[in-house]
């Protein structure tokens, strides 16, 4: 992205910030995944949406009508020999032209910078509880500030969530957002497809998942958005299944859920297909009705309609579909009430998505659903889920998983579906698994 695009979203923030107000944005501290060992490092993504700095130890700060800058940056320094180790830094003057920062100071120095840049303000913005070690940090320095009251210094008496903000607007997505996305959609719609024809009668799920890992790395895309799920048989019951180790067996379906991260945006896509290639019977009668639930779901996603519209839409089409294969039993009307459905459809019909698979978002105003508004991007996701752990079953039902994800863009016109180019029929799927 373009350095004018993260400007335009610090001017945004701070036209909605308070007055005499101050924002302080961490981002992630590394993570020893064993010993002296760190797990791949991802920059808080309130920091890069502010940013686009994905660097550890490092942390912004905005402070409106500033006369020396409104912009800080505090960074890691240049240092050949952590370089040679580690790899390449930006450094300060790397932060002052890269990111169109005011000021940029070494990061060593923040607590002895940074009382001078709060003290006299009323409220400070900033993700507390996130990260124990900055709060910690920051209360410290806070009480530091209080104890010179006398001289005539005082300290913000006003922690305010920068979620309050950023929330709001990271929900609407912009075309530089949304080029990031569908970017990230189109790898992922190819890792799909590619695990699709990979697919045969006792391949492991770590291949498939394989599979999908190699088509993402191979398009620039280093990181999935999130664990990738990949269920064969009872497996596709666990909703958020990761272990990926065991055999698919001739006969059963594989539940794949799996997106890529591109520029730090999230894709968010699943499909079941049979893994020889074929579906069942009894497999195809409750995709249909999933595909039928999700076709319906997809349909309610349109400006002035509220969010939960679509899972009302979703739900009634599952419920009249298990009914009609007397797997449910009873009025609609009392299924739904009771949560009888629970059993089979225990999650919500989608979230909201962007730099986090689980984006930033309220899904109420007022104790009231929200309503759509273009811009904003959802999944829409219903599933049916027969664990052979309910023994009231007919047997020929138990171990089907079954769930169909897009991603769907709200626009003036309606929607837009985003991912509709992977295969999700059951004539598309058998055709490309032959």
């Amino acid at each position: 992205m373009e350095l004018g695009e993260f400007r335009r979203r610090r001017e945004e923030l701070i036209s909605r910030m308070a007055p005499e107000s101050v924002a302080i944005i961490p981002t992630s501290p590394e993570k020893i995944r064993n010993k002296d060992v760190f797990y791949p490092f991802r920059p808080d993504s309130d920091f890069f949406y502010l940013t686009g700095f994905n660097e550890p130890h490092c942390l912004a700060i905005v402070i409106p009508d500033r006369p020396q800058g409104e912009f800080i940056i505090f960074c890691r320094e240049r240092n050949k020999d952590a370089e040679i180790w580690h790899g390449r830094r930006l450094g300060l003057e790397g932060a002052r032209e890269g990111l169109g920062a005011n000021h940029v100071f070494p990061i060593e120095d923040l607590e002895d910078i940074l009382p001078g840049l709060i003290e006299n303000k009323k409220q400070i913005y900033t993700p507390m509880g996130r990260y124990q070690e900055f709060d910690n940090m920051l209360m410290k320095l806070v009480r530091q500030i209080d104890s010179q009251n006398r001289s005539g210094v005082h300290a913000p008496d006003r922690f305010l969530a920068l979620s309050t903000i950023l929330d709001e607007m990271r929900l609407f997505k912009n075309e530089v957002e949304l080029k990031s996305i569908k970017k990230a959609i189109d790898i992922t719609t190819e890792a799909h497809i590619a695990a699709m024809k990979k697919a045969y009668a006792g391949v492991f799920e770590f291949e498939l998942e394989a599979e999908i890992m190699a088509v993402f790395m191979r398009h620039g895309a280093r990181s999935p958005a999130y664990p990738s799920i990949v269920g064969g048989g009872e497996n596709a019951c666990i909703l958020h299944y990761t272990d990926n180790k065991d055999r698919v067996a001739d006969g059963e379906l594989v539940l794949i859920d799996a997106g890529a991260e591109y520029g730090c945006y999230a894709a968010d896509i699943t499909r079941t297909f049979p893994v020889n290639g074929s579906f069942t019977a009894e497999q195809k009668a409750l995709y249909e009705i999933v595909l039928l639930a999700q076709q319906a779901a997809i349909e309610k996603v349109k400006h002035y309609n509220n969010w939960d519209e679509p899972h009302s839409a979703a739900l009634l089409v599952i419920v009249e579909g298990l009914k009609d294969l007397e797997i449910l039993s009873g009025s609609t009307e009392e299924i739904i009430e009771t949560e009888i459905y629970k059993k089979f459809f225990m999650h919500k019909t989608g979230h909201w998505l962007g730099l986090d698979v689980h984006d930033v978002g309220d899904y109420k105003i007022d104790n009231q659903w929200r309503i759509f508004e273009p811009g904003m991007v959802t999944t829409v996701e219903p599933g049916i889920y027969i664990s052979q752990s309910e023994v009231n079953i007919d047997p020929r039902w138990s171990g089907i998983g079954i769930r169909i994800e897009d991603d769907i863009l709200v626009t003036k016109e309606g929607n837009l579906n985003l991912s509709k180019k992977v295969p999700k029929t059951i004539s598309q799927i058998e055709e490309i698994m032959s």
